[in-house]
């Protein structure tokens, strides 16, 4: 039995020294980085809806999970997160056999993002092409039709601030 628990020691040991980490427990940030400015997103697309809201939701994220301070501007602070809305696309996924109408959509958002520090302009971070999706329902009665696109764009945001901020603090 007392070779059993030294071989339980000796791996839990060796597991805790090796750099073992729980994902999205790591902060690969300079610690020169104390506040991160995230200002609008650029659009090269004709949707604004994610461009007026992704800054706010990864701003909340990063102040939710982290250490950091989060600004609108880069007049103060240690490093930038900029972004661009590449592409934003909606097709139907879904058809009502009846009608003949789309009854489900499939949104596909891309968007590139770069953290730099402000002062010397060196690249922290950078993701070209971080590709997101989002399911939502058209009703096929126009009755009780309800637009659940609103919302989709909502957990569109919701997932690119946690995915946004995993990814910045894990160099992931």
């Amino acid at each position: 039995m007392k070779p059993l628990l030294a071989l339980t020691v000796s791996a839990a040991a060796f597991i805790t020294g090796c750099g073992y980490h729980v994902a999205g427990r790591a902060d690969t940030l300079p610690n020169t980085v104390r506040t991160i400015a995230i200002p609008p997103f650029a659009n090269s697309t004709v949707s604004y809806r994610l461009t007026e809201r992704l800054p706010a939701a990864i701003g909340r994220e990063f102040l939710t999970r982290t250490r950091y301070r989060v600004s609108s501007t880069a007049d103060h602070a240690d490093a930038v997160l900029t972004g661009n809305v590449v592409s934003v696309i909606a097709f139907p996924t879904l058809f009502d056999p009846a009608s003949g109408r789309a009854s489900g959509v499939q949104m596909q958002v891309l968007l590139s993002v770069t953290l730099k520090e402000r002062a010397s302009g060196k690249v922290i971070f950078t993701r070209p092409a971080l590709d997101f999706r989002q399911r939502y329902e058209i009703s096929i009665d126009q009755r009780a039709f309800f637009d659940e696109s609103s919302a989709a764009f909502e957990r569109l945001n919701q997932d690119v601030a946690r995915t946004v901020v995993s990814a910045v603090l894990e160099n992931f």
